[in-house]
């Protein structure tokens, strides 16, 4: 093993995917949709951004720290965030080959959303956006999903029916969620189903009050 600081990160993916069934359980469908996209999150970022690595590494961490404090991988990331040497470029290679074993769907119960389905989910064009709001450029705060195929991709219920601006709500809770850092997370938690909502976010958009929709998100990043 080299000396790029790749090997605690290694160990702890290794950890990962042999307890990846309690892992699962104990994350909860929701947080578990959210590992698999901050992982995916690792992998896009560029190798020679090392800066960039890290801080994505480190958003794969903090979901881990709601798993149960008796938990093995739980107690091996409160170890590793105190003591380890930052991840090197090559941890994007480990963090894809367990982002892979991860998404395959258990022996029973449905399959989580991946990250095909959230490409998959309607959307808009950089242009199509701009032609919705009459602006020169996205709007900041948007989610904004790179697709190498297709292009970039704007999740189209940020948007009203029928045009205009961003919903002010989506907005806000963009922000709460750092979707300028992590827009596969962001992504994720707006159309994954929510316990606390009984839906999917992103479906409840003008059906729930906008403050129940904030407080959902505000639980989520403050792991109530």
């Amino acid at each position: 093993m080299d000396e790029s600081g790749d090997e605690p990160a290694e160990e702890l993916f290794t950890l990962i995917a042999a307890h990846r069934t309690t892992v699962r359980e104990g994350l909860g469908d929701e947080r578990y949709a959210l590992l698999l996209a901050r992982l995916y999150a690792l992998v896009a970022v560029p190798c020679d951004d090392t800066m960039e690595v890290r801080r994505a590494y480190q958003y794969v961490c903090r979901v881990l720290l709601d798993l149960p404090h008796d938990h093995p991988v739980r107690d091996a990331v409160g170890a590793l965030r105190l003591t380890a040497a930052p991840p090197g470029p090559g941890v994007a290679v480990g963090a894809r080959e367990l982002m892979a074993l991860l998404s395959a769907p258990p022996p029973a119960g449905p399959a989580l959303g991946t990250t095909d389905e959230l490409l998959g989910a309607a959307a808009l064009s950089a242009d199509e956006v701009c032609a919705r709001s009459g602006a020169g450029a996205p709007e900041r705060g948007l989610i904004r999903l790179p697709d190498p195929v297709g292009g970039d991709r704007y999740p189209e219920f940020q948007f009203p029916e029928g045009g205009g601006s961003p919903h002010e709500v989506v907005l806000e809770i963009n922000r709460l969620l750092l979707a300028d850092l992590d827009p596969w997370g962001a992504a994720a938690w707006w159309l994954s189903g929510n316990t606390w909502l009984g839906g999917t976010p992103a479906s409840l958009l003008g059906q729930l009050p906008d403050a129940q929709l904030v407080a959902a998100a505000t639980a989520l990043v403050e792991g109530d």
